[in-house]
């Protein structure tokens, strides 16, 4: 969604006709296709809480923004909010965390146990001393709708979307190259690497490391008698999530034992759920005792195992070869602002609406992370 949103930015803001080269035109195994596709502004940083709070109402406006020929995009974004859930170990990032969101304008409240049990009374709460709950600006949304309305959008303008996938990738006196496995060569002054969990191997080949990795993600949808009403998506102390989907609920939570890159998307770890996901479930919501699971699906984090956060900017080394990737789960969230934000830059030299410097790749080879505390 990235790549989409930055063509299209390039081609309705600039007037610059981007040519994307999409490698999986179906986005079958494409992260933004399988993601949760949700929305926070709980972060601990202000460069994602910013980026949150921009793309938030770009969304909200998005049926204006991307509408073509009075054909208007519709994403069902709704906004039941996040509920961080802490225990004692917890009480003082939850504290600091607020802080911040409040500062930069979050509209998020800590609520104690007892309000915990008053605003959500299918909720166990004996064993935590709080929570912090975005009252609004926080939900979810379908993400494969917001991609597809970037897409056509783009291509409406004058963008091309070439089903191909880059082989090698050069930079030889200010032209830029691709190189696709058909044979076809591609130059360009701007390149702009938006390869999710794959951009590596291309920043690699100009003279890049680029610290991220494919990480497989489970997530479960099951059904339950349940009826919790005001739902929001819920985070564990313990690690795991879940939301309301449709009628029923989707979870997920961290893989158990070694989180190895490119690990098979057919893979379901289902004893993830019977063994660590659906206890710890029942346990916070004794209403999930009774549920089942109806299916299940994974997709990769474009995990950045540096610090977690997004890679954004020109590519260190290169004038004119850019980067978006790296957002170890928040991309999707963040892809309008990232996209128009990567535009700017393409486009002008610089930013112009919203700084992405903090998420600059310098800090790699300067070993300065950035860190982020809510890192779901």
């Amino acid at each position: 969604m990235i790549g989409s949103a930055a063509a299209c930015f390039l081609a309705r803001d600039f007037g610059v006709d981007a040519l994307v080269l999409e490698r999986d035109p179906s986005y079958r195994i494409a992260s933004s296709a399988l993601s949760a596709s949700s929305i926070r502004q709980q972060f601990s940083t202000e460069i994602n809480i910013r980026l949150s709070q921009r793309s938030l109402a770009f969304l909200r406006n998005i049926g204006d923004e991307l509408a073509i020929d009075g054909e208007r995009p519709h994403i069902g974004l709704i906004e039941p909010g996040y509920l961080y859930l802490a225990s004692a170990a917890g009480r003082a990032a939850l504290a600091a965390n607020h802080e911040v969101q409040v500062r930069h304008g979050a509209d998020v409240v800590m609520l104690s146990p007892d309000e915990l049990k008053e605003r959500f009374p299918w909720l166990e709460a004996a064993d935590l001393v709080g929570g912090n709950w975005g009252r609004s600006g926080e939900g979810w949304f379908d993400g494969y709708s917001v991609l597809q309305a970037f897409r056509r959008k783009a291509i409406s303008l004058g963008a091309r979307f070439v089903a191909g996938e880059v082989r090698e990738v050069a930079a030889h006196g200010g032209v830029l190259t691709a190189l696709l496995r058909d044979g076809e060569r591609v130059e360009a002054d701007a390149l702009l690497i938006a390869a999710g969990a794959w951009s590596a191997p291309l920043a690699m080949q100009l003279g890049f490391d680029l610290p991220v990795a494919p990480r497989k993600r489970d997530v479960f949808v099951f059904d339950s008698p349940a009826r919790l009403a005001n739902c929001p998506l819920v985070i564990d102390p313990s690690g795991f999530w879940f939301r309301p989907e449709g009628r029923g609920f989707i979870a997920g939570a961290p893989p158990r034992g070694e989180d190895r890159d490119g690990a098979p998307l057919d893979d379901i770890d289902h004893a993830l759920f019977d063994d660590v996901i659906w206890p710890a479930l029942a346990a916070r919501v004794p209403a999930f005792e009774a549920l089942r699971v109806t299916r299940a699906w994974a997709g990769y984090y474009e995990y950045n195992f540096f610090d977690q956060n997004g890679l954004v900017g020109r590519l260190p080394g290169h004038e004119r070869a850019f980067v978006a990737c790296g957002f170890s789960g928040h991309g999707m969230q963040h892809a309008p602002a990232v996209g128009r934000g990567v535009a700017e830059l393409i486009a002008t030299g610089g930013y112009r609406t919203l700084d992405l410097t903090p998420l600059s790749a310098a800090r790699v080879v300067e070993n300065k992370p950035l860190i982020e505390r809510n890192v779901i």
